[in-house]
């Protein structure tokens, strides 16, 4: 008998590689509320695994700066791992802590979302290599290099003119960048080079000694936003083994659209072109819910098994599908762990 497009999309180990959190602390992750994600809607929508992520906003690259930024990266970080660490399992309203491929697929076995750290903005670790040491030890597998406004490790692929951000300020990777990337190939975490200007990503490209991931970004030849990847970037990505996540920002996906006018086929769309670029093996999904993303037919994780179907009506067969909701990411994760020095 032929399976359904539920019982495939429940029968694969789907990752969704970047969700926001609330912050300051809002909404219960574990109770069915107005997040977009939260393990309710997780068990509801057959994802596996997501990637929670410590969102640090730009500020100034001073020493309060630099402070305020990593209290808060810490404190985000300790609540991600109590997403992991508490709630209900009688009720099914609890989560486990993965910081490993072996724990990822344990609890898929287990039936228990799986909660992954991790930090976005390298603003977080200020001017100081070893605090990356601590996000690490706090379960953190990948660091966004930058947000929007430069930072003291790279140009962002958005300035802000509202903190004195020039067009550039490093060319790309300053040399800390340089030496960030590096701690993060021993530490064993992921680089990720969503929101990083496109110099500091090919540059990261050959700083790197594992593969680079982009964990929420979409097609410059779709949409031509700067947070998007250009062909090159797509090429070069893909000839060094790393993959490109795409998401589910309405803006990014068109230009200018609400998420009223962006629908799921737009996103898959994008899907369809990375994958034309790059091949299957470089592409996946991370929705940045809860972070701008949702779209008209995917607008929260219980939605999730609408992008299988959809992913099935284009033709994709089940090798490919489980590919880019995790395969290609686990590859990655994989990758980076075998690094770890």
């Amino acid at each position: 008998m032929m399976m359904t497009d539920r019982q495939l999309h429940d029968a694969l180990l789907t990752i969704d590689s970047h969700i926001d959190i609330p912050w300051p602390p809002g909404p219960s992750p574990f109770e069915d509320g107005p997040r977009r994600v939260d393990l309710p809607k997780m068990r509801r929508g057959g994802v596996g695994a997501g990637c929670f992520a410590a969102y640090i906003p730009q500020g100034k690259r001073d020493e309060d700066g630099f402070q305020s930024a990593y209290a808060r990266a810490l404190a985000m970080l300790r609540a991600i791992r109590d997403m992991g660490e508490a709630g209900d399992n009688a009720r099914g309203l609890a989560g486990r802590l993965a910081t490993t491929v072996a724990e990822i697929e344990a609890a898929r076995l287990d039936g228990a979302p799986a909660i992954i750290p991790a930090v976005e903005n390298g603003h977080a670790m200020g001017l100081d290599l070893g605090r990356l040491d601590e996000f690490r030890s706090l379960g953190a597998r990948y660091m966004t290099l930058t947000h929007n406004g430069h930072n003291a490790l790279a140009d962002s692929a958005v300035p802000r003119k509202d903190l004195g951000d020039a067009e550039t300020l490093h060319g790309g990777l300053s040399d800390l960048g340089r030496a960030a990337i590096s701690r993060m190939n021993r530490l064993g975490m992921m680089v990720d080079v969503s929101h990083v200007s496109k110099a500091a990503m090919l540059q990261a490209v050959e700083v790197s000694e594992t593969p680079l991931i982009a964990t929420h970004s979409c097609m410059r030849m779709l949409c031509d936003h700067p947070r998007n990847l250009d062909d090159e970037q797509l090429d070069r990505l893909a000839e060094s083994g790393g993959v490109v996540q795409v998401t589910l920002v309405s803006f990014f996906l068109k230009l200018g659209r609400k998420e009223s006018e962006v629908t799921l086929s737009d996103f898959v769309d994008h899907i369809d072109y990375a994958v034309q670029r790059m091949g299957i093996a470089h592409v996946g999904i991370g929705s940045d819910f809860d972070g701008g993303g949702g779209v008209v037919g995917w607008r929260d994780a219980g939605e999730s098994a609408n992008v299988t179907a959809e992913l099935l009506r284009r033709g994709y067969d089940r090798t490919a599908i489980a590919a880019l909701w995790g395969g290609n990411f686990l590859r990655l994760l994989r990758l980076a762990e075998e690094a770890q020095a």
